[in-house]
């Protein structure tokens, strides 16, 4: 790490935090605490500036090829000082044809591009990519509720990234080997350990906390001419590889493909390619439903099977808390006590809130192989699995 580059991720790590943490106490203590646009300007002066000024250098210096690791990490640390620009109100899509970040701008687009992906911080930056020092890694503020919600996000994207390993491993060995019940309780565990990570973040973030002083950092803003929506906690291959692997969801269902092709870029390359992969894929769903035809009476295909259906329930069951009770608590309820004026941009994603709830209740449904005929669910190709099992 260069000279400029370190001075930048130690000022991200230091300074700035302190300067939003700071922020974050005068707004929580107003009695709106969403009008943060005339509070705290000496501070705001102050982080856009100390920021544009290591900008300013790093932008001088060009690519200095320091390997994607490094080129990935300044992307983050750029993108955390624009969001963090939108946060406060510095910026704001709506009012703007471009950025006026031009500095951070240039310098995000020419990483974005070299790197192939999105020239914004992504949930990576802050999860599976953020390296710690002495035993710190790197966040928004200093407050204990961001710090939470950080850790057990990235608790729960690697339990996914581990079903999904485990998963993507069986198609080389077929629904019939030995090995595949072991692979296949590999997922159910893992996914057993989201189902634990989910309750215990529902139990321990303080709603008031997420939804005034964490959730606004990941915001959409603009790079450029461009405005991208905000970084998502699902921006990550694994949840979408065991959809269509367990064969809940697929890649020829228009609406998913969409949500897939929009969240390519916020992946880490690999994970890009990983999701291709699985896109082209034959679903265990659809071996299982081959197999059943003729091989309901053999050992392998009862014992497979009944691990198979309770592998997807587990899957189903951390749609469900996701939905019903993470963006119920800390969304939809706090979101309701808002007037009408401060409800535009609520979400990350940038639809309307009604908008993004229905689009989420349907892909809950989904993974739920729910009873809807408005939806490809496989609720049938369920039922016809689960009658072959034998009663125990």
């Amino acid at each position: 790490m260069n000279k400029h580059v370190a001075a930048f991720d130690q000022w991200i790590r230091t300074r700035f935090v302190d300067m939003n943490t700071e922020l974050e106490t005068l707004y929580f203590a107003l009695e709106d605490r969403a009008a943060v646009e005339s509070t705290g300007d000496a501070l705001k002066t102050r982080l856009v500036a100390e920021g544009r000024d290591y900008i300013i250098e790093l932008l001088a210096e060009g690519n200095t090829d320091e390997g994607f690791d490094q080129a990935f990490d300044l992307l983050g640390n750029v993108g955390l000082y624009m969001a963090a620009c939108r946060r406060h109100d510095i910026t704001e899509p709506s009012r703007e044809k471009s950025s006026p970040l031009l500095e951070a701008s240039a310098l995000a687009l020419h990483l974005g591009a070299s790197l192939g992906v999105t020239p914004r911080f992504a949930t990576s930056h802050l999860t599976t990519h953020n390296s710690a020092v002495d035993g710190r890694y790197k966040s928004f503020t200093s407050l204990q509720d961001e710090y939470l919600f950080i850790e057990y996000n990235t608790r729960g994207v690697f339990a996914y990234k581990r079903a999904a390993d485990a998963l993507v491993r069986i198609l080389p060995l077929g629904i019939s080997h030995p090995t595949s019940y072991h692979l296949l309780m590999d997922a159910k565990l893992a996914l057993q350990d989201v189902i634990k990570i989910n309750a215990a973040l529902f139990d321990k973030l303080d709603t008031d906390r997420f939804f005034y002083c964490v959730r606004p950092y990941y915001k959409p803003y603009r790079v450029g001419q461009h405005e991208y929506r905000g970084a998502n906690a699902g921006d990550f291959a694994g949840i979408n590889e065991i959809d269509m692997l367990l064969g809940l969801c697929s890649a020829n269902n228009a609406s998913y493909s969409q949500l897939l092709v929009d969240k390519l870029l916020y992946m880490m390359p690999y994970d890009q390619a990983r999701l291709r992969d699985v896109m082209r894929r034959e679903s265990l769903l659809n071996l299982f439903l081959e197999a059943c035809e003729h091989k309901t009476d053999q050992e392998w295909y009862q014992r497979n099977l009944k691990l198979f259906l309770e592998v997807c329930a587990a899957h189903g069951e951390t749609a469900a808390q996701h939905h019903d009770q993470l963006v119920g608590k800390f969304i939809q309820q706090p979101s309701a006590d808002l007037p009408e004026s401060r409800l535009q941009n609520i979400t990350a994603s940038g639809p309307p809130l009604p908008v993004l709830i229905n689009s989420l209740e349907k892909l809950r449904d989904l993974r739920l192989a729910a009873p809807r005929d408005d939806i490809p669910s496989r609720h049938a190709d369920f039922a016809r699995l689960r009658a072959t099992l034998r009663a125990n």
